[in-house]
């Protein structure tokens, strides 16, 4: 099973922390020249200096603001045209909105979120389809939620953009696979991330409980009856990254440990 990234080079998301992170440095661990994208400047560099180069490969960065798809969409075209101008992989993942129930959301919420999650998959994408398709070969893996599955109370916005993600992928896999390009989409279940434990402590307020009894439960909604690791899910992904899943296109990848409640 060839899961080896040597001389491929892969664009990560959202990689400065959790799942992204975990993400970049496992590639980079199997031989992946590796982009990281994130808004925070100080946290690309720091992450930047943890992945490996033992293969002789060469990291870069990107610093964009997922709230500002234009900015974005200006960064990473240019990025594209001068520093790497091919990509085998691209990982798109981005923090979710607020939690809170649906009917209370307001509108901006929802075009917030969609702009997030879902324009600027859009316009990652188009920046590395064109090279893909001159390599003949590509890989496009995008974190999404097991909400896509199973809505999770109190996730209302996210809930309803994340579908949205999910059929925007399976269509376009439906597009690129004539041209070798490949995608997946990975479903996090309950996660030891800073995200989940922000939402543990939004829930636990409004509920009136701790913010461990909330982990409690969340892990006691699993099979496993615990909560994943960012570097389980990484493992997902670079699975789905690798040579040994080419024939695997347009799925949803549950990494939940089990899930079967809310």
């Amino acid at each position: 099973m060839n899961l080896s990234f040597n001389d491929k080079h892969a664009i990560i998301c959202g990689s400065t922390d959790g799942i992204g992170k975990a993400s970049a440095l496992l590639m980079a661990e199997r031989g992946a020249s590796v982009t990281l994208v994130a808004r925070n400047q100080e946290k690309l560099d720091q992450t930047l200096s943890e992945l490996s180069t033992n293969h002789g490969q060469v990291h870069f960065s990107l610093c964009a603001d997922f709230d500002n798809p234009n900015q974005l969409k200006e960064k990473i075209t240019g990025y594209m045209k001068v520093i790497v101008g091919q990509a085998n992989i691209l990982v798109n993942n981005s923090g979710g909105p607020h939690g809170g129930a649906l009917i209370d959301a307001e509108e901006d919420e929802f075009r917030l979120a969609f702009e997030r999650l879902l324009i600027c998959n859009q316009i990652m994408a188009k920046a590395v389809v064109p090279g893909m398709k001159e390599l003949g070969e590509g890989r496009i893996i995008n974190i999404i939620s097991t909400s896509v599955r199973q809505v999770i109370p109190g996730l209302g916005v996210s809930n309803t953009i994340r579908g949205a993600v999910a059929q925007w992928a399976k269509t376009l896999a439906l597009e690129l696979g004539e041209f070798g390009i490949t995608v997946n989409n990975v479903l996090p279940g309950y996660t030891n991330t800073a995200r989940l434990q922000s939402l543990a402590e939004s829930k636990a307020k409004s509920m009136g409980v701790t913010p461990e009894e909330i982990n409690e439960a969340w892990k006691n909604n699993t099979s496993l009856r615990r909560l994943g690791e960012p570097e389980e899910i990484a493992s997902a992904v670079a699975f789905l990254a690798s040579a040994a899943a080419s024939y695997i296109n347009g799925h949803d990848i549950s990494v939940d440990g089990g899930r079967f409640g809310a």
